[in-house]
């Protein structure tokens, strides 16, 4: 009974997890304007937020050991609401770099702490779903800032809403904190902290760490610079766009619910080369000269694909390089994740500044080619 609590406890965790993620990508086409801001802007507030994330997810094992999981779980998902709140109130670009900060700082530890739990304990199809409620998270933002801009043409509503809910989800954290207890203690007694140059020296670990930052840099790009590239090389209207992007992140939940079911057929690996060809096939999509008729299945697709690859990818983590250490690998394949995230956002702004959105898809292609070369490699050092 504890067991399966515990379980929807973590759950909704990733529920708040996911929240933040699509908000400034859906939310920036109608930001910029009254912020005074370029459009590429947004690239420097995604970075500053993923560098945050970077840090805690490096730091995450120590943190885990001396906390416990339960509590790092809700004082990040508080900072989270906090910042939300802090962008709900803003109206400069620089008060948005600040309440990026903890926003940052609040995901990662208990981002690197639920996904070693749940790969320790559960199967993989329980990863999955895990990751398919982070999908319902961030497919929820992009529709409530939608709502926002649409009734009330403010973007600031959209934050303030949202950032109600995660003081919601923080309330039910630290209520649940009683039953991480014992359970708790006997996870983080078990787990060595080892440096990160022993960990770099262990067969393959470069590879999962390139794995994983070619990854997160694929669904981040596509999350802040999709709803642009509707916008700005589609000509889409900015509050359609925010919808259109949702489907995106809508690909991602329903995949990962699918793969739920999937992985008891398929195994991790097979499972990641069947998500890396129907992103192919949906950034393909995004190419062919259909006119709009192809951009939803495309971005649908683009989303479908990403689903199996994450939670595949962090399930296979205890085996790859044993249970002792997988808290501290996976933090650092969090961080390295997270490196993704913090630069290659920026990196796409740069260039779609010099040259225009239509780069977007072939961009996404060239991590995606990378990245298939990474795991194959990866696969057979392992």
């Amino acid at each position: 009974m504890v067991t399966t609590l515990l379980l929807i406890i973590i759950y909704i965790s990733f529920i708040s997890l996911g929240i933040p993620d699509s908000l400034l990508g859906s939310a920036w086409p109608s930001m910029y304007g009254p912020l005074r801001a370029p459009p590429h802007y947004a690239g420097y507030i995604f970075m500053i937020a993923a560098g945050g994330t970077v840090i805690s997810s490096i730091l995450s094992a120590r943190v885990i050991r001396r906390f416990g999981t339960g509590l790092v779980t809700a004082v990040s998902v508080l900072m989270t609401a906090l910042a939300l709140a802090g962008f709900s109130f803003s109206r400069v670009f620089i008060a948005l770099c600040l309440c990026a900060v903890p926003l940052g700082l609040g995901a990662g530890s208990v981002d690197a702490a639920l996904n070693n739990y749940v790969a320790l304990h559960y199967r993989a199809r329980h990863m999955n779903w895990l990751h398919c409620f982070w999908g319902i998270g961030v497919s929820t933002g992009p529709l409530v800032m939608s709502w926002c801009l649409i009734n009330y043409r403010s973007w600031h509503l959209g934050y303030r809403i949202i950032g109600v809910m995660q003081l919601c989800l923080a309330a039910v954290l630290f209520v649940s904190l009683p039953l991480w207890g014992k359970r708790n203690a006997q996870q983080t007694a078990a787990h060595e902290v080892p440096r990160v140059s022993r960990l770099l020296c262990i067969p393959g670990f470069p590879l999962a760490l390139g794995s994983f930052f070619c990854y997160c840099a694929i669904e981040t790009v596509t999350g802040l610079w999709g709803s642009s590239f509707l916008v700005m090389e589609k000509r889409i209207a900015p509050e359609i766009a925010a919808r259109w992007i949702a489907l995106y992140y809508t690909g991602i939940t329903v995949g990962r619910f699918i793969s739920g079911f999937v992985t008891v057929k398929l195994n991790n690996y097979q499972m990641i080369r069947l998500g890396q060809a129907v992103t192919a096939a949906g950034i393909a999509a995004l190419i062919v000269p259909f006119g709009n008729a192809a951009l939803l299945p495309g971005l649908f697709l683009i989303g479908l694909g990403c689903a199996p690859v994450y939670p595949a990818l962090i399930h296979e983590t205890p085996a790859n390089f044993g249970a002792a250490f997988s808290q501290a690998a996976i933090g650092m394949q969090m961080a390295a994740a997270y490196v993704g995230t913090t630069f290659m956002p920026p990196l796409f702004g740069q260039l779609a500044a010099r040259m225009d959105f239509s780069v977007f898809p072939f961009f996404a292609g060239a991590l995606l080619l990378l990245k298939i070369i990474m795991v194959e490699t990866l696969r057979r050092k392992v």
